[in-house]
């Protein structure tokens, strides 16, 4: 199983709606997908979920929600859950679901992650534990692929999500803001990578934990929600389109490219997502992709030729991808 976090310094570009809509394309092309909310503001189990079921988990003490399957371990009785259960959501489909309580965990997270350096065993098993659920409910779900989103920051969370994966793509919305993102983004994930490397030399030799390779390779860049007239992004958006590729060359992939690349051959663009308006509130409205939508969802005349394009749109995303994991299907 491969992991997937979907990571930018920068809100509201519309990343857990493309995490929950992969997910969902992805299994109609026949992936078996796991999706770990590790966002403590747990957006992507609202997306999942409907609210009386998410209620439900939250109330139930029981429930394996992400904060309840590794809270054992930060609070001195045990180590993660063994057997993770994945919330069912279709057949291909398992969610570990989020809780806001997650948000309390930053602090130990944040404390532990210097002790490595001194080669303590328990810091070892904080930090990795957000890695170890994964991949244990992976195993349980037979998951092909497990796609992790994260909240906008650049805290210890996030570190330890990072540590998890494999790859990472970043969500851009076409503006100044998102352009900034990539400038904090890049040279974060370079050093995360680095200073895992550095503490996974200090294991202890007694310490019988597998520890994540921690790769975070960048997989691409995707721009979000941007107008598009006659086939081309329009003007106040193409502005910011055209910086993007030379930026993510030089922050995160860590070359000298100063000068302008074209966006239609710029093999880490993986895709362009435009707005499509009313469709997210309607599918919101019915719990399903906004591509999966029917007529008896209220969708009519120029709306159907919109849920077309997006399927179009993921269906053509959802395949790069998988080759680019060399699981193309």
């Amino acid at each position: 199983m491969k992991t997937i976090a979907f990571f930018n310094n920068k809100g509201g570009v519309g990343k857990t709606s493309l995490v929950y809509h992969l997910a969902w394309m992805l299994s109609e092309l026949d992936c078996r997908i796991l999706a770990a909310d590790l966002d403590p503001q747990a957006n992507l189990s609202g997306m999942f979920l409907s609210e009386r079921r998410l209620e439900e988990l939250w109330e139930d003490n029981t429930a394996e929600t992400i904060e309840r399957s590794i809270s054992p371990l930060f609070e001195g009785t045990g180590d993660i859950i063994e057997s993770p259960c994945p919330e069912k959501i279709d057949e291909r489909i398992g969610l570990l679901v989020g809780d806001l309580a997650l948000s309390k965990r930053e602090d130990e997270l944040s404390s532990t992650w210097p002790k490595c350096l001194d080669r303590d065993a328990r810091a070892f098993r904080v930090t990795t534990a957000f890695a170890r659920l994964i991949s244990r409910a992976g195993k349980e779900f037979q998951a092909d692929l497990a796609l992790v989103d994260v909240g906008p920051n650049l805290g210890a969370i996030n570190r330890a999500a990072m540590i998890a994966s494999d790859y990472v793509v970043i969500p851009l919305a076409p503006d100044l803001f998102s352009l900034q993102g990539l400038r904090n983004v890049g040279p974060t994930l370079i050093e995360w990578r680095g200073a895992w490397q550095e503490r996974t030399a200090k294991k202890p030799s007694d310490l019988n934990l597998d520890l994540p390779l921690g790769g975070m390779n960048p997989l691409g860049y995707i721009i979000m929600r941007h107008t598009v007239r006659l086939n081309r992004p329009v003007k106040a958006f193409a502005k910011w389109i055209e910086k993007i590729p030379a930026q993510y060359m030089q922050s995160v992939m860590g070359g000298e490219s100063t000068h302008s690349v074209s966006n239609s051959d710029e093999q880490n663009c993986l895709a362009h997502l435009k707005d499509y308006y009313s469709l997210m509130p309607m599918a919101q409205d019915v719990n399903k992709p906004m591509f999966m939508l029917k007529p008896a969802d209220g969708v009519f005349g120029a709306q159907q030729k919109a849920v077309k394009n997006c399927y179009e749109d993921f269906h053509k995303l959802a395949k790069k991808i998988l080759n680019l994991l060399g699981k193309d299907k």
